[in-house]
């Protein structure tokens, strides 16, 4: 047990690293891809963040299926925390003074978001492969999560007072470290009846439930991506806030979101999946609207505090649900297609946003977000009751 609470902290750490050099970005982004050499400011932060969750989605099945195959999670990690590290690097290095032009830093991009959703969803799959509980388990790549982009986000605001490209040198850095501490852990991939590619899609063809925490962790996703861009948009204009503010009032939501998704994560092992996931939606939805519907900063920063603490209830229940329904032998093709379709989701989140606001305004985005939230509990409820969830081994190992 000593082992497997040090691999889950330093599981947990590289899930915090990775998540931390990412949105160091958010806050200044409008002003990080002009000195990039965009010529316009919305769209091309759209282009600049949509291009990394390109990347993400289409390889985060891909190092998913390599693992299984080959039995192995740690290598595929390191490499990935290092390409991803090679990919801001070279951001920072060629990006200012325009030595390249900005479709090949879009390039750059793409491909520093292929490498780094390795780390990332190979980390989270090591812990479904620990002992101790899922919920437990995904809690800590839960509190991971929202600790780095609790931390990214004001940090990053700060970053960008010292300099537009500094918060790129950072995330690099940091995922550089991420490597080097993924080299400590000890590989649990099961070594026995590893599955072909056409065997692992057949498996999940044939665990349909899976699209319920797939449907969930979209439109989840999705409300994190609109608040990356919009939301820190919005914060900005209407409240004239500068990089380091916008920052602090994301880190509003990161915050509790980070220090509640352990506990929160452990409580769903003992309640079951469905009342967090059913209750903490339809909540994280109307908060949502609640954020844009604040006559002031002080009512908007509550109201994203009641968004962190809504999405902490679902988050871990979420990546549980996960770990409930695949089986052993095809773990890391179930959290890669779980991250395929929460990136597909931060994706959509950057582009709706975007449209969306440019052709109606902000509160027409608000309410599109708050009603795609909600909605889809709704829509899915029925089925999602029905769905049997006792014979998890979370619910026997209590």
């Amino acid at each position: 047990m000593p082992v497997v609470r040090r691999d889950r902290g330093v599981l947990a750490l590289v899930i915090f690293v990775v998540l931390f050099a990412q949105v160091l970005l958010y806050p200044g982004i409008t002003d990080l891809v002009a000195t990039l050499g965009a010529t316009t400011q919305l769209d091309a932060s759209t282009w600049f963040l949509a291009a990394e969750f390109v990347g993400f989605v289409l390889f985060a099945g891909v190092w998913g299926v390599l693992s299984d195959r080959t039995g192995r999670r740690v290598p595929f990690i390191v490499v990935g925390a290092l390409g991803g590290a090679a990919g801001y690097l070279a951001l920072a290095s060629l990006g200012p003074g325009h030595h390249v032009g900005f479709e090949t830093l879009l390039l750059l991009r793409f491909l520093q978001g292929a490498s780094t959703i390795g780390a990332f969803s190979l980390a989270m799959t090591m812990l479904m492969d620990l002992e101790g509980g899922h919920g437990r388990n995904m809690g800590a790549a839960g509190i991971a999560i929202g600790l780095g982009t609790a931390l990214g986000a004001p940090l990053g605001g700060l970053l960008y007072e010292r300099g537009t490209i500094v918060p790129l040198w950072v995330a690099g850095g940091a995922l550089l470290l991420a490597g080097v501490l993924a080299t400590r852990l000890v590989d649990r991939a099961p070594s026995e009846g590893r599955p072909g590619l056409r065997e692992v899609v057949q498996r999940l063809r044939t665990t349909p439930a899976l699209g319920f925490p797939y449907a969930f962790g979209f439109v989840d996703r999705l409300t994190a991506g609109f608040f990356a861009l919009v939301g820190t948009v919005y914060f900005r204009d209407t409240f004239s806030l500068d990089a380091a503010g916008a920052g602090i009032v994301l880190g509003l939501f990161f915050g509790p979101f980070a220090l509640l998704q352990y506990p929160l994560g452990v409580l769903s092992d003992w309640v079951g999946r469905k009342i967090p996931v059913t209750l903490g939606s339809l909540c994280y939805g109307a908060a949502v609207v609640a954020v844009y519907l604040a006559p002031n900063l002080w009512l908007a920063g509550g109201a994203m505090v009641l968004l962190g603490v809504f999405g902490a209830l679902v988050s871990p229940a979420t990546m549980a649900l996960v770990s409930d329904l695949a089986s052993d032998a095809n773990r890391g093709v179930a959290m890669g297609g779980f991250n395929v379709f929460g990136n597909l989701g931060f994706l959509a989140g950057f582009v709706v946003g975007s449209v969306v606001t440019g052709s109606f305004g902000y509160g027409a985005a608000f309410l599109t977000a708050g009603l795609l939230e909600a909605g889809i509990v709704v829509v899915t409820l029925p089925a999602f009751l029905r769905l049997n969830l006792t014979q998890s081994p979370t619910f026997s190992e209590r």
